[in-house]
C-alpha cells in the first residue's frame, strides 16, 4: 500500500542553507498492515509523515500510495498529531465531523457514526463539549474518532498518545487497537516507546541520528501482545540495542 524509495527529504532554514532530514529512505507496508517508526529525537520521522500526507514537496525519491505517486487529492489520508489536533472554537462532534466533511462535501455522514462513537466512550454529554473542557484522552478519543470516521487509505500517527500519562496512554493504545482491527487501515505510526512499537507495529522501522536512515527493519513477534514474558523483555532489549546501534537486525 505504501511503497517508498531512495527518499531524501530537505528543508530551508531561516538562514538561507538547506537540512537533510532523510536520506536514501526504503520503506514498505502493506496493505492493511501497521508500521511503527522509531528513532531519537529529529531523525527525520515526522518529516516522513509529512511525505506521506503529501504536504511536504521537498524531497527526491519515489513515494508511491497503491502504486500511484503520493495525492492527498486522490487518496484519503488520515492524519493524528500529538497535539490532537482538534479546533477550540469547534464543539468535539463538530470536530470529530470535519475532515469527513472537507474530504466528502455534500455526503451525508457515515451510518456507523453512532456506534463509533459509542466504542470510544463519546456520549452526547461530550460531544456537545468544546475541546477545553476536555481530558487529554477525552480529547484523543475524538481525534481517533475523527481518523476512523473517515475510513481513509492510510493512518499517519505523529505520536498520538506521548502527552498521555502511562495508564491512560495504554487505553488509548488498546482503543486504536480495537478500531484498526474492524478497519484494517494501512497504519504508519511514529513513536519514541519502545514499549508502543512493539505493541502496535507489526513492522517496527528504526530510524538512525539524523539525517534519518533506515538502520534496521525487523518483523515484530509480539505484535498485539502486552505480556511481560521472557519474549517481551528479550524483543524490547534488541530493540533499544538497535536503535543505539549495538546490533543489527
Amino acid at each position: 500500500m505504501i511503497r517508498v524509495s531512495g527518499l531524501s527529504a530537505f528543508y530551508d532554514t531561516t538562514e538561507g542553507g538547506r537540512v537533510t532530514a532523510l536520506e536514501n529512505v526504503v520503506l514498505h507496508v502493506p496493505r492493511g498492515e501497521t508500521c511503527a517508526v522509531i528513532g531519537p529525537s529529529g531523525c527525520g520521522k515526522s518529516t516522513l509523515l509529512r511525505v506521506l500526507a503529501g504536504i511536504a514537496s521537498g524531497y527526491e525519491g519515489e513515494v508511491l500510495v497503491a502504486g500511484e505517486p503520493v495525492n492527498p487529492k486522490r487518496s484519503v489520508v488520515g492524519f493524528i498529531p500529538q497535539n490532537y489536533g482538534l479546533l477550540p472554537w469547534k464543539t468535539v462532534r463538530d470536530n470529530i465531523r470535519l475532515s469527513w466533511r472537507v474530504k466528502h462535501h455534500g455526503t451525508p455522514m457515515p451510518p456507523d457514526e453512532e456506534k463509533l462513537l459509542a466504542r470510544l466512550g463519546l456520549g452526547a454529554e461530550l460531544l456537545s463539549r468544546f475541546p477545553r473542557a476536555l481530558s487529554g484522552g477525552q480529547q484523543q478519543r475524538a481525534s481517533l474518532a475523527r481518523a476512523f470516521l473517515l475510513r481513509p487509505d492510510i493512518l499517519l500517527m505523529d505520536e498520538p498518545f506521548s502527552a498521555l500519562d502511562a495508564i491512560t496512554r495504554e487505553e488509548m493504545q488498546e482503543a486504536f487497537f480495537e478500531l484498526w482491527r474492524t478497519q484494517a487501515v494501512t497504519t504508519v505510526l511514529v513513536t519514541h516507546y519502545v514499549e508502543e512499537a512493539l505493541y502496535l507495529g507489526q513492522t517496527i522501522v528504526v530510524f538512525s541520528p539524523a539525517p534519518g536512515r533506515v538502520r534496521a527493519v525487523m518483523k515484530n513477534p509480539l505484535f498485539a501482545c502486552r505480556e511481560d514474558s521472557e519474549a517481551f523483555v528479550r524483543e524490547k532489549t534488541r530493540l533499544r540495542m538497535l536503535l543505539r546501534g549495538e546490533a543489527q537486525a
